[in-house]
């Protein structure tokens, strides 16, 4: 057995640059596991930083100066979020709290459907089964709706966190996007002499990272817009807080689609009922999750769609039980990066004399 093991070891890893890699990747993700939370406002500022890049980059191949063109980057990106929040905010708030006082009336109506299947089918259905289970789930929305309060109380005491992000994230985008060059250095001179997968496997995920950051956007905009205005032009009721879930449920594959449904789904049936109405609403929120499926996605991540659907879902459950919505948001380009270290490992040896040969 041990023999087996130390074989493999000295066949993949033989390579002091293919050691130098997993030792990188170790320490990077011991760093992230143990002072991820700590290192937040960072990784904010990064993501940031990628979806700017492009801009900045594009001012300072025109001519500008490198901190003029990331000034004024950063200002217009922040008077558009400035702008969204006002305008998005209160709509989504007051639509919430409405949605909040109306669940009651919803579970009750629920509740009252539920009652009325043992006199409809009476053959299938018996009426202590109803109520045990109408007891039960009464029993957890209970609970549920305590532990939500608690929450709810216990969040209060982020808000100064929330003022550190407002003041920490801004600066440390702009150093990040200002002085890119010098930290590329820096960054540069502490890793080993033995980088070539370093370099390799680091410059095909830099590429597909910022892709993704800003192609994950641009998604979450579109479909988050459109649902929006199809729902209001449907008459649904909470329109905008409804397309606001089904724009961020992108930020899920395949699982945040489905888990997106049952609000939109509640919300319809309890306001139109089983008509016409209701089945025009699901068929729209269907087309637009088929053109985002089919269409969006596969324009804005060519590479990424390349994964099987089955490795993003347990990229899903994975990062994200490790580094929760960070590790959600993550998930396809951290197993895009499992990808390319299992092809930089793949033949380590054999890439040497090819370039030997050479």
């Amino acid at each position: 057995m041990f023999g087996v093991v130390g074989n493999w070891y000295r066949r993949k890893f033989s390579d002091p640059n293919s050691l130098m890699l997993l030792l990188l990747i170790i320490s990077s993700a011991l760093i992230l596991y143990l002072f991820g939370g700590i290192l937040m406002p960072v990784l904010v500022a990064i993501v940031i930083a990628y979806l700017l890049d492009v801009p900045v980059s594009k001012m300072e191949s025109w001519g500008a100066r490198r901190w003029l063109a990331t000034s004024f980057t950063l200002v217009i990106f922040f008077v558009v979020c400035f702008i969204l929040a006002v305008s998005l905010i209160p709509v989504v708030s007051k639509q919430s709290v409405n949605l909040v006082k109306e669940i009651p009336l919803i579970w009750e109506s629920t509740q009252t459907w539920l009652a009325s299947l043992p006199s409809k089918y009476p053959n299938l259905i018996e009426v202590g089964y109803i109520k045990q289970a109408l007891e039960g789930i009464n029993e957890r929305v209970v609970s549920f709706g305590e532990q939500l309060l608690s929450a709810s109380f216990s969040s209060i005491g982020n808000i100064a966190a929330i003022l550190i992000y407002m003041i920490l994230v801004p600066l440390m985008v702009f150093f990040m996007l200002n002085d890119k060059k010098v930290f590329m250095a820096s960054i540069s001179s502490v890793l080993p002499k033995e980088r070539r997968l370093i370099t390799q496997v680091g410059e095909e995920m830099n590429t597909q990272i910022a892709n993704y950051i800003r192609g994950k956007v641009i998604e979450i905009a579109i479909v988050g817009a459109v649902s929006s205005i199809a729902f209001s032009v449907l008459d649904l009721r909470f329109a905008v807080l409804l397309g606001m879930l089904v724009g961020f449920s992108v930020l899920i594959p395949y699982i945040g689609a489905a888990v997106v449904t049952i609000p939109v789904a509640i919300v319809g049936l309890f306001q139109f009922g089983f008509t016409s109405e209701f089945g025009y609403l699901m068929i729209v929120y269907l087309i637009i999750q088929a053109l985002d499926g089919n269409l969006l996605v596969p324009l804005l991540f060519s590479e990424a769609v390349s994964l099987h659907p089955l490795y993003i879902i347990i990229a899903v459950l994975l990062f994200g039980g490790l580094w929760g919505f960070w590790g959600v948001f993550f998930a396809i380009p951290l197993a895009t990066l499992v990808k390319a270290l299992v092809t930089a490992w793949s033949s380590p040896n054999q890439k040497l004399d090819v370039e030997a040969d050479l």
